[in-house]
């Protein structure tokens, strides 16, 4: 492989940046701007071709098969000048035996030797661009390695499976030594239900690395711009005595308890022969029926003339105008406010509860395609005991889709479209 190298931290001023080189020429490359390569760290003057001092780093050095890439790797951490971050790339740049890294380059390789499986790269993916404490913990799980350990042990008890369903193949002429079919029912059952709950959990794991979407409903002036305003703490929606001001859907992304969720404030809904607040709020009905979660806001009576779904939160709104039982918030006041916003939150954890490792759709079709294969093997054994043949390809099929959730198999397809999300340096 070529040895490349690229700035690992951000652009720009900053206390210290990182500079890492990867691959067979990292040390032999290192050597010829420091006066020797440090056999594990070391400070050491980082000079230009003409012996002229550029900075004096702590340089690190990682040996193949320890390092992040499982290559040598050198990583210079230079001071945090834009001057001297360049003039470092600059010298690297001119030397023959290194090149620039692309778009997540040094991830890839981790793959390629062998030190991150596929889904650690996803997780690592995630990490990166979490900004919510709930979606770093989700991340987290997935790039320290627990869904490979999950698939690996799933794939462990398939192979024992096939291995004693081929076992009969090979005694066909002669008698097994034991009735095989009990044990394999039981290693596929365990495995189908494991499987077919982590899949369960996809769509919401989604919604957890994406967003929630909760949308705020309700009659035209019944308050949601304004409940809107003081749930963002800034004024994002326009509001007015008036009914119909909101005619678009307005959206602002908070952190809620950890929970990355995007507030939708909607047109009021009415009947109206007005074109333009028409449009509005058909639209505020299609984007209320495809959130997460409806907020609905009510004056009397506190039941709205339209279906709740599972989940939905119902309020009495303008508690500074307007009394009676139940939840009763104001935008205006702020009475109220944090008792809904722990509604929310308590009814997105418990949907957040049911998560599992597996979080993309890419885990979800891999997840089905195993458990009807799965499904196919005990329908056959509960068939006919002389397909056996038959029955171990479909196990073998399960398998092969176990082993594509890690990258052992099918993922070219994938590969650009997740590197391709990866900043340089990464």
């Amino acid at each position: 492989m070529d040895t490349i190298f690229a700035l690992a931290t951000a652009q720009g001023r900053a206390g210290v940046a990182v500079i890492r080189i990867s691959g067979p020429a990292a040390v032999s490359a290192s050597g010829r701007f420091m006066s020797s390569v440090p056999a594990e760290r070391g400070l050491r003057r980082l000079v230009d071709h003409q012996d002229e001092l550029i900075d004096e780093a702590l340089v690190l050095r990682f040996d193949a098969g320890k390092s992040f890439t499982g290559e040598e790797v050198i990583e210079l951490q230079v001071h945090g000048s834009p001057a001297v971050v360049a003039a470092m790339l600059r010298l690297l740049a001119e030397d023959q035996s290194l090149r620039p890294a692309e778009p997540g380059e040094f991830t890839r390789r981790a793959l390629d030797n062998g030190m991150l499986d596929l889904a650690q790269v996803e997780g690592l993916a995630d990490l990166i661009d979490a900004e919510t404490e709930s979606q770093r913990k989700q991340a987290v799980r997935v790039f320290s390695g627990t869904l490979g350990a999950l698939a690996e042990s799933w794939r462990v008890r398939l192979v024992r499976a096939a291995a004693l369903l081929e076992a009969t193949i090979d005694f066909v002429d002669e008698d097994v030594p034991v009735d095989v079919v009990p044990e394999v029912r039981e290693l596929l059952s365990g495995v189908r239900q494991e499987m077919t709950r982590e899949a369960a959990g996809v769509r919401i794991a989604e919604r957890l690395r994406d967003g929630f979407e909760v949308a705020i409903i309700g009659a035209p002036n019944v308050g949601k711009s304004t409940l809107m305003n003081r749930l963002a703490r800034r004024d994002v929606a326009i509001t007015s005595d008036i009914a119909g001001t909101t005619r678009d859907v307005i959206e602002v992304r908070l952190d809620l308890d950890g929970m990355p969720v995007t507030l939708l404030d909607t047109a009021g809904l009415r009947e109206t022969d007005d074109l333009v607040e028409g449009l509005g709020v058909a639209r505020a009905r299609q984007r209320a029926a495809d959130a997460d979660l409806r907020v609905h806001l009510l004056l009397d009576p506190l039941v709205p003339d339209y279906d709740l779904d599972a989940g939905d939160i119902y309020v009495r709104a303008k508690a500074d105008v307007a009394d009676g039982p139940g939840l009763r918030i104001s935008g205006v006041t702020g009475q109220g406010v944090d008792d809904l916003i722990a509604l929310i939150s308590s009814e997105l954890a418990r949907r957040v509860s049911s998560v599992g490792l597996a979080m993309r759709e890419r885990h979800r079709v891999a997840l089905l395609r195993a458990v009807g294969c799965l499904g196919a093997v005990e329908g056959g054994l509960d068939a006919d005991h002389g397909m056996v043949d038959l029955i171990a390809e479909d196990l073998r099929a399960a398998i092969r889709a176990v082993d594509s959730l890690v990258g052992r198999v099918d993922v070219e397809h994938v590969l650009e479209e997740i590197f391709s999300s990866f900043c340089i340096g990464k």
